[in-house]
């Protein structure tokens, strides 16, 4: 099995800054594409940021400018650098990487989410 593990969320003022990571795990031959999702209630869960796995970046409009997706393909994990964070980016973020496992078998992962909440 593959698990993803996500960390940094927390509470921050308006302006302020969070990096969020996820680490993936398991039995894993290798990752494609990674990407970050949010979520706020009565909403769907939107992509935010996406990175291949050879690096190319795209972005939401909502953060372009702002938020910065990288990963460390060593060691399984994408990061999403948040900066001049706004009230309505408070939501429960969450990654997602398509992982390539032995005998060929290929499928998307999610992590648990972690609650971002932006408020003065």
């Amino acid at each position: 099995q593959v698990q993803l593990v996500e960390s940094g969320g927390g509470l921050v003022q308006p302006g302020g800054s969070l990096r969020l990571s996820c680490v993936a795990s398991g039995s894993i031959v290798s990752i494609n594409a990674m990407g970050w999702y949010r979520q706020t209630p009565g909403n769907q869960r939107e992509l935010i940021a996406a990175i291949s796995s050879d690096g190319s970046t795209n972005y939401a409009d909502s953060v372009k400018g702002r938020f910065t997706i990288s990963r460390d393909n060593a060691k399984n994990t994408v990061y999403l650098q948040m900066n001049s964070l706004k009230p309505e980016d408070t939501a429960v973020y969450y990654c997602n990487a398509d992982v390539l496992r032995p005998w060929n078998r290929r499928a998307a992962y999610w992590g648990q989410g972690t609650q971002v909440t932006v408020s003065s």
